[in-house]
């Protein structure tokens, strides 16, 4: 099976459904069974080894799951995919021929255990699946799937699941729909899964975060489903029913990469946008040239370049103003940031000109 092909020709989404954990043979069969008849699914998941938090958890079945996985390809002729972590987990699942093996945000973030993973697979031909790392890093990301091209392997398939970040009030993890988006910038060959039910943590806002990963043109979904959610052994919280799951796919809003009839509108509004962008980096270009004098002065009377008070000023009067802007404060103060960034590096090369 080549999933990367697999992917880019079947119709979106391209999803993968199955328990967090594979907790019981009769519990593995059920869900199958319950999602065999579901068009868009193309693969079954469950997790075997669960890396969780901290001990005392729920940490998978190990290799005594594997056969009930192999039993459930067989029931519903789907392909399964796996979770490994290391070497021992990677040989254990390809004993029981595993379809695909999916590399954890636990893992990615470690680019010791992906060589070593890697490594191991070397001459073998099977799909990974690479889920970003849990800390918000791209390079991080690339990197685990370069690891993995480097030793031959090209059936490679990202997986966005979020990323960490302390007591957020919405997301188990944030979505920062930006860094997949740079991912498929700098690596479009490599199809891309939103995995909703790790990003939000809560079955109701899973539906809300597929629709926003088709509208951003992801080619599939992974989604953790359950035959009894509430009393699941792992993510008991995040897991939806198949019902649930069939429901949320014929609701989905599926838009194309391209419409004929709107074409033409739309290069028409892309013409008026590149005007308005050129004038704003033509304003930041005269406003840099002014921090440069600023820089000068500073320079000359031998003043710091970072004015706290000054700052806080400028922060909370353009703040108060962004309702008037129509735009919101995290967009206001980005563009803030980005701006006083870079003024701030013109100002060091002006102090520190020999």
């Amino acid at each position: 099976m080549n999933l990367q092909s697999l992917i880019k020709n079947t119709e979106r989404p391209f999803v993968i459904a199955g328990p967090c954990s594979a907790e019981s043979e009769a519990q593995v069969l059920a869900i199958s069974e319950s999602l065999s008849d579901f068009s868009a699914l193309k693969m079954t998941r469950a997790g075997v080894w669960k890396p969780r938090t901290r001990p005392g958890s729920f940490e998978g079945k190990g290799e005594e799951a594997l056969p009930w996985l192999a039993k459930s390809r067989a029931q519903t002729q789907l392909p399964f995919c796996v979770e490994v972590a290391n070497v021992e987990q990677v040989e254990i699942a390809l004993k029981y021929q595993a379809d695909a093996l999916w590399i954890g945000a636990r893992t990615t973030v470690n680019p010791f255990l992906v060589q070593e993973i890697a490594s191991s697979l070397e001459g073998v031909k099977i799909p990974i699946l690479i889920k970003n790392p849990i800390n918000p890093d791209l390079e991080l990301w690339i990197g685990a799937i370069e690891r993995f091209q480097k030793i031959g392997l090209d059936d490679l398939t990202a997986i966005h699941r979020g990323f960490s970040v302390y007591k957020h009030p919405i997301y188990r993890n944030v979505p920062m729909w930006e860094i997949p988006l740079a991912l498929r910038e700098r690596m479009p060959e490599i199809p891309l899964i939103c995995d909703p039910s790790h990003i939000t943590g809560k079955r109701d806002l899973v539906f809300d975060v597929a629709q926003t990963a088709m509208d951003l043109n992801f080619d599939g979904l992974m989604i953790e489903t359950h035959n009894d959610p509430d009393n699941a052994l792992s993510d008991a919280a995040q897991q939806i029913k198949p019902s649930d799951l069939k429901n949320l796919l014929s609701s989905l809003v599926m838009r194309t990469n391209t419409n004929l009839n709107a074409k033409e509108a739309l290069n028409q509004i892309r013409v008026e946008i590149n005007a308005l962008d050129d004038l704003i980096f033509e304003h930041l270009k005269q406003r840099l040239l002014l921090s440069e004098k600023v820089g000068e002065i500073k320079k000359e009377h031998h003043i710091t370049i970072f004015q706290q008070e000054h700052w806080t000023k400028l922060i909370a009067e353009r703040l108060k103003m962004t309702s008037d802007y129509g735009l919101s404060q995290d967009f206001v103060r980005k563009v803030l940031d980005a701006i006083h960034q870079e003024s701030i590096q013109h100002q060091l090369r002006i102090m520190n000109r020999k």
